[in-house]
């Protein structure tokens, strides 16, 4: 069927030709110029003539990155990041390209954005071009819909060979085609709230994270049972959640202090929030760890630069991007040697308590 003439503003004297402008002169559809420059479906010697015809004519140069892609034959590992603009996500991607680099693997990075049409999009995408491997990194809700979504595209996906990994996420546990790599975050919850409670604080205030994110949940978990170690129950009003960003954070520390803060110490759930915390309490008079202890979580540059340096929980990011890499890889003959001999042990990384000077004991 040819191609329906689209209209077009003028194009530019110095613009490059486009697929769209060749599938227009030639009469035929973008998927037919898209196969003819790829080569990697038939089609007719007639129509090949007249879409390279028009290519001659227009003087259309082809993208070597995109044939390269459509050629590769299972050497493309997908990796779909909630928020490439995050440090955290950012790390957890560069661990992930160096170590399918390091096995010939070319990466295709996809920003989501969080948005769940979004992966669909990105899946369908390294499912035509037969990826080895696609990794989903962060995003994950307890939401039963969702995880059910996710069931479906690990079916999908195995269905042409590929494995889903789910990446700083929990696994989905009753789908064995697919794995999950993520961090002790009750545990790394548990260390911070404890080294707060150890230096005193009887009122620690949790603040950060969607609350139906599993990673918030297990933070949220990490602090109660620390609470409850220390023979202490938890006020639910001291657990605000909310997103994990600096704008957010600085807002709601705002709105908190302006209402006469009952707490001596605040437990922000990632770095960013603590970020955007440090800039509302300084602008209220107040002092770190002086006036209120800071703690933040993730341990990304910003809480090193922070003044003071943030007591933070340290993640191995680019380490678990490497990780959900090779655990991807290992059901293929010129993959690493499969980590998973005892899955329950090796899908958990741990994490590190790092002590810097936002903590003190607390004035009364």
């Amino acid at each position: 069927m040819a191609a329906t003439p689209s209209r077009r503003s003028p194009r530019r004297a110095d613009e490059a030709m486009t697929i769209y402008d060749v599938a227009e002169a030639a009469g035929v559809s973008t998927a037919t110029v898209s196969r003819v420059v790829n080569g990697n479906y038939p089609v007719s010697a007639a129509t090949r003539s007249k879409v390279e015809a028009a290519m001659q004519r227009l003087g259309y140069v082809t993208n070597a990155h995109a044939r390269a892609l459509a050629g590769s034959g299972r050497r493309l590992i997908g990796i779909l990041i909630e928020e490439l603009g995050d440090p955290y996500f950012a790390s957890i991607a560069r661990g992930a390209q160096l170590e399918a680099a390091a096995y010939g693997r070319l990466s295709l990075v996809c920003n989501t954005r969080g948005s769940s049409d979004l992966e669909d999009s990105f899946l369908d995408l390294l499912l035509e071009h037969r990826a080895d491997v696609v990794v989903v990194v962060g995003g994950a809700t307890s939401d039963d819909r969702y995880q059910e979504i996710n069931r479906v595209r690990a079916t999908r996906l195995a269905s042409t060979g590929c494995r889903l990994v789910l990446c700083a996420r929990p696994p989905l546990t009753d789908v064995s085609t697919t794995i999950g790599v993520q961090f002790d975050n009750e545990q790394g919850a548990f260390a911070v709230t404890d080294h707060l409670l150890a230096l005193g604080h009887r009122r620690i205030l949790y603040l950060g994270g969607p609350p139906t994110l599993s990673t918030t949940m297990n933070r949220i978990a990490g602090f109660e049972r620390a609470h409850r170690t220390h023979g202490r129950s938890v006020d639910p009003t001291m657990i605000i959640t909310g997103p994990f960003t600096q704008r957010w954070g600085y807002q709601r520390m705002q709105q908190l202090l302006d209402a006469e803060p009952a707490f001596t110490a605040v437990f922000c759930g990632n770095d960013l929030v603590a970020a955007g915390a440090y800039q509302a309490i300084k602008e209220q008079g107040l002092t770190i760890p002086g006036d209120l202890s800071v703690v933040g979580y993730d341990d990304i540059p910003i809480a090193r630069v922070l003044d003071p340096a943030l007591t933070t929980v340290r993640v191995p990011t680019e380490a678990i991007g490497r990780e959900a890499v090779r655990a991807g890889l290992a059901h293929l003959a010129d993959g690493p040697a499969d980590p998973y001999t005892d899955p329950d042990e090796a899908a958990s990384l741990g994490t590190s308590l790092i002590i810097r000077g936002s903590t003190a004991e607390p004035r009364d």
